[in-house]
């Protein structure tokens, strides 16, 4: 039989193989779409997606057969053309079904090649019967099995490209992937297309009874014009959705890690309201809530108690203060402090009952909350376990065993008055132990309410002295012992009270130094000394102060500084100030003494050590420090006319001081005999009642003019114009 020769044109092959190829590339991207986690989405994706990936493959074919020509004149009847068309959509439909599932098995890959490949002829050949011949179609057997054999094979071959280009999610080279992977699948589409072309043989004498309806090449162009803006359309639409949701995956990760982060931050500044940061303990905030809670639940029945029994546990605080904690962290650093005070919470952890609540509340401060306690000696009896497990000494790094104690102290509810009085009961009872030489536990009494109340007014009221000028310097003389002529003064602080009067300093700098205003005094200090030296010199009277420096002052890093600036504000030179430590604070911080002693000497500021013979010094750091004076202590001037044993005290520190090149002075000289021995042993300096008590400064200045003697001073009339030896 003879049959009509074919012809190709190849522009529309070429054409037909960019659709098949763009067809499988927006259907690999669609793959993707049709996997969202939110089903009505993924179904709108799934319905779009079949329509758009369906028109792109029958498209193809369309555009492939309109690339086949006859001798005669071909047309293509509507109905077949249109169920070919529905055909490729089921196609497509079964692929993206197939895509969006878990996982691919061996089953479902076998059954969804083997009726997507089903599809795909059905598409095929459908369309050809578009064609109405006259005689027939003849097909070749061997080619329409081929063509259905690549059909399969085909649709076999996209379902594990769809699955494998899964696992290039996010890599940057899977857009290559995917482009090399739709090159592949519209070469095996297009070959299925142009064998099952091939399989159609055409009778010389054939003739189209369609000719007249679908045909001609202005319809395919439109058709592949159609199919590829379709197509443009959904790659288009799904790379928007792809960035939409890529954007939303991040905000919503980014969301869900500010989220944890928020979490972690809650979590942590919760902890950091309601621990210690360094122990690990309730802080304060925490501790007094739960002391309140516990005086909540002691005022109303317990509901597990019987009816007649009577509840008799009582509460208690126990305020526990490490002794003389402060020289380790000036001594051996405050790395060294931290780590005591965390073993020191271990320890008082674990000595408590599983019940208690052990808290720290500050600095060197703790406190203990005990609910439930039967008896007053049940309090005693803990404390006293936590002072022998703080007394066992502690090891440090590259340092000799540390020991460690504390003062404890007691109050009991309801036994020692209202809860709300609780830790202030405790807190006196706590002083109480301290002032008995500390390592010890006391129980509250009510004698310590009153001293405590009188402390806390006594503070409300030196906080108010100091802004409202009401603390004053008197000046004690110190004479020449040789020329009977002034050398200097030395400035002590008083607190004129309206309503208590003149208050000792040894009343108010306890409690200056317990709640932090001896830096403030002592700053103020420094600068009225300076401007009654100025207010002297303007009167003709050049006269050397004497100022006492604190511990706390000489850890201050600006102490130096301050000091340089008042001898500047007030034009004083810094020879006419000398400051007085005393030899025990000297010893205390023995680095911190030479650093702001090195650092007063560079300025000119005449040094002095306080109270020698009381403390520790030895003659190594007596030599580096950059004194000009000692001045012996009272106690052993008191006992100079009556103990050989203070006279050869007295005698030896004069001669060392001497031998040193210091001066000496002799504080606390009272009687004529006390001046004569001290003379007589070459003492520079002597200062006492003897001569006169310290007085207000225009007092001083009065007297040193001999214009009047305040009650007590000596009868003789120092020369006090004489320069400053």
């Amino acid at each position: 039989m003879l049959f009509l020769t074919p012809r190709y044109a190849p522009e529309l092959v070429a054409a037909s193989l960019l659709i098949a190829t763009f067809a499988s590339y927006v259907s690999l991207d669609l793959a993707k779409r049709v996997r969202t986690p939110d089903l009505a989405v993924a179904r709108s994706w799934w319905a779009g997606g079949s329509l758009a990936m369906g028109t792109g493959i029958w498209a193809m074919h369309f555009v492939g057969m309109f690339a086949y020509s006859l001798p005669i004149e071909l047309g293509y009847r509507s109905l077949q053309t249109l169920l070919s068309w529905i055909a490729a959509i089921g196609v497509s439909a079964v692929a993206l079904a197939l895509a969006s599932r878990g996982r691919l098995s061996l089953a479902r890959l076998a059954g969804g090649a083997l009726l997507m490949g089903l599809g795909i002829c059905a598409m095929h050949y459908i369309g050809m019967a578009a064609l109405d011949m006259a005689p027939g179609i003849v097909w070749d057997p061997r080619l329409v099995a081929a063509s259905a054999l690549i059909a399969v094979l085909a649709s076999a071959a996209a379902l594990l490209i769809f699955f494998w280009l899964r696992e290039f999610g996010g890599s940057r080279y899977r857009p290559l992937y995917q482009l090399a992977a739709a090159l592949a699948m519209g070469l095996a589409i297009s070959g299925m297309h142009y064998t099952g072309m091939a399989a159609a043989g055409f009778p010389f004498d054939s003739v189209c009874l369609s000719a007249d309806q679908l045909s001609g090449r202005l319809l395919g162009g439109l058709v592949m014009l159609a199919s590829l803006g379709l197509l443009s359309m959904t790659l288009l639409s799904s790379t928007l959705d792809a960035r939409l949701q890529s954007k939303a995956l991040r905000l919503s990760s980014s969301l869900q890690t500010a989220n944890t982060q928020l979490q972690s931050a809650n979590e942590e500044l919760r902890r950091r309201a309601f621990l210690d940061p360094l122990t690990e303990l309730p802080n304060r905030l925490l501790f007094e809530d739960r002391l309140q809670h516990a005086l909540a639940r002691s005022g109303r029945d317990d509901p597990r108690r019987d009816a007649g029994e009577r509840r008799s546990e009582r509460i208690a605080v126990l305020c526990i203060d490490l002794d003389g904690f402060k020289p380790v962290n000036d001594s051996l650093g405050h790395a060294a402090g931290d780590q005591v005070l965390r073993e020191v919470a271990r320890r008082l952890q674990a000595t408590a009952r599983d019940s208690d609540t052990v808290a720290r509340i500050g600095g060197d401060e703790f406190v203990l909350l005990m609910e439930d306690v039967p008896e007053i000696a049940d309090c005693i009896s803990l404390a006293r376990r936590l002072l022998e497990a703080l007394a066992t000494p502690l090891g440090l790094a590259d340092q000799p065993l540390l020991p460690i104690s504390a003062s404890i102290g007691i109050a009991v509810h309801p036994d020692h008055g209202p809860g709300d009085k609780l830790m202030a009961h405790a807190d006196a009872a706590m002083y109480a132990a301290k002032r008995a030489g500390g390592n010890s536990c006391a129980l509250f009494e009510q004698h310590m309410d009153a001293r405590a109340l009188e402390q806390l007014s006594l503070h409300t009221e030196l906080r108010q002295a100091i802004a409202q000028g009401q603390l004053e310097l008197h000046y004690q003389p110190k004479l020449d012992s040789r020329r009977g002529q002034i050398r200097g003064v030395e400035a002590l602080l008083r607190w004129r009270h309206p309503q208590r009067g003149l208050i000792a300093p040894d009343v108010f700098i306890p409690i200056a130094e317990r709640f932090g205003l001896i830096s403030e005094i002592g700053n103020w200090v420094i600068d009225e000394a300076c401007r009654q030296m100025q207010l002297w010199q303007q009167a003709g009277l050049r006269m050397r102060v004497a100022i006492n420096l604190s511990v706390h002052q000489l850890r201050q890093s600006d102490l130096v500084e301050r000091i340089a600036t008042a001898l500047r504000r007030h034009e004083i030179e810094a020879a006419q100030l000398l400051c007085e430590i005393t030899e025990s604070v000297a010893m205390e911080d023995v680095k911190t003494t030479l650093r702001a002693f090195g650092g007063l000497g560079e300025l000119g500021v005449y040094l002095a050590i306080d109270d020698f013979g009381t403390g520790y010094s030895s003659l190594s750091y007596l030599r580096r420090l950059p004194a000009r004076q000692l001045k012996i202590d009272r106690s052993f001037i008191n006992d100079l006319d009556l103990s050989s044993d203070a006279r050869a005290v007295v005698d030896a520190v004069i001669k060392l001081a001497h031998a040193l090149g210091l001066s000496v002075v002799a504080e606390g000289v009272e009687t004529p005999a006390q001046r004569d021995i001290l003379v007589a042993l070459d003492c520079d300096e002597l200062q006492g009642y003897l001569f006169a008590r310290p007085m207000p400064a225009q007092a001083l200045l009065d007297w040193a003019a001999g214009r009047d003697r305040p009650e007590g001073a000596a009868d003789f009339s120092p020369s006090v114009f004489a320069g400053l030896s």
